[in-house]
């Protein structure tokens, strides 16, 4: 996978690319978790999720956000992190004019940069947030979520109480015309320690269902 440079809002952003053989291939941009708690575009998780992407036939971008890597800039707690999220969807898109899908998958602070950016692009199909931290995070702005996804959460999380993930759950599936799954990892806690091959395979599942039945959207907020 060749690495990338593309421009952000502060700069360059370093990225690492996968380019699908097949013609009109679905696009996926995978977001980090925190950058200042070690948070890269090559943390395991991201890692992971990458390549389950990849092996489904997708386009696929990891990216560090700004002052993480090579890429330029600083921390910007959140809205410089968004707005890198969605110059990286920019490029993404950009390479891949005709994609039939387009998905966001992030973990942790990444999941929530991704359900931001949910909800300013129309164009996002379908989302996978991993350990959404809606302990410490407000989720508020998903009012109401606009596409179907998969929220997946770690039974022995020490950072998220799996409590929080499954009222954030429960919240979402109120909106009518679209579907939000969940799953726990079982034995897992937040980093996914020894869990990685059943995220990836739960995810995995997921994936291939929805690329053969797309879930549903809520059109209503779809509309310019």
């Amino acid at each position: 996978m060749p690495d990338v440079m593309f421009t952000g809002p502060e700069g360059r952003l370093e990225g690492r690319y996968h380019q699908s053989k097949e013609e009109r291939a679905p696009i996926a941009l995978i977001l980090h978790p925190h950058p200042q708690y070690g948070g890269t575009m090559n943390h395991k998780v991201v890692f992971s999720l990458f390549h389950v992407f990849v092996n489904r036939g997708f386009s696929v971008l990891r990216f560090n956000t700004r002052g993480v890597g090579r890429s330029q800039g600083r921390f910007d707690n959140g809205m410089g992190e968004l707005s890198d999220a969605a110059a990286a969807l920019d490029w993404l898109q950009g390479m891949n004019a005709d994609a039939k899908s387009c998905w966001i998958a992030g973990y942790s602070f990444g999941a929530w940069i991704g359900m931001q950016l949910l909800m300013r692009r129309p164009e996002i199909d379908c989302f996978v947030s991993v350990a959404p931290p809606a302990n410490s995070y407000d989720f508020a702005f998903l009012a109401p979520c606009p596409s179907s996804g998969l929220i997946v959460g770690a039974e022995k999380d020490e950072v998220v109480p799996q409590a929080d993930i499954q009222k954030l759950v429960a919240r979402l599936s109120l909106q009518k015309g679209i579907t939000v799954e969940s799953r726990t990892i079982k034995g897992a806690n937040h980093f996914f320690h020894d869990s990685l091959d059943k995220l990836a395979v739960d995810v995995d599942k997921y994936v291939a269902k929805s690329l053969l039945n797309p879930p549903g959207r809520a059109t209503s907020n779809k509309e310019p």
